[in-house]
């Protein structure tokens, strides 16, 4: 006689892993506002990050460091060759201090020592979403947090 083995095989088993992933990333964009919602999000903690970033050396080093947008080109800077860009499927709004500008244009943050800043706003924005990442003059905090898309 022959006994049969009733159980799962590994092909089964890997297309079932293989639909609840896909599942559960179709459920994630649905919920979070789709995948331009999630790269929204993700670039806006991105330059939170290089914000606090260059804060983090202006203490540390004693020194002024600046943090530049460019709208336009969709890149900003950061110190010690920090670059990136943002995608063109995302709005790009700056709101600082003109007279730390280093170009028409471009967008300036100044950092200083004590921690302080020139303070300003970069909101990126994607359909009618919005995040804010507002830098405090006095204290230099930045934060990050949902805003009002800006037109």
């Amino acid at each position: 006689m022959k006994r049969r083995n009733h159980g799962f095989t590994l092909i089964e088993m890997i297309v079932v892993i293989v639909l609840i992933a896909a599942a559960t990333l179709l459920g994630t964009a649905i919920i979070t506002g789709g995948f331009t919602g999630m790269q929204l999000r993700s670039e806006a903690k991105t330059i939170t990050a290089q914000l606090r970033y260059t804060r983090a050396q202006a203490i540390a080093t004693g020194k002024p460091q600046r943090f530049t947008l460019d709208p336009k080109a969709r890149a900003w800077t950061a110190p010690n060759g920090r670059d990136g860009t943002i995608s063109e499927k995302l709005g790009v709004v700056f709101i600082g201090a003109r007279e730390v500008q280093a170009h028409r244009g471009e967008g300036t943050i100044m950092f200083f020592a004590d921690g302080a800043s020139t303070g300003g706003r970069v909101q990126l924005s994607a359909k009618d979403a919005a995040w804010n990442i507002d830098v405090a003059w006095l204290t230099g905090e930045v934060r990050l947090r949902r805003g009002e898309v800006e037109r």
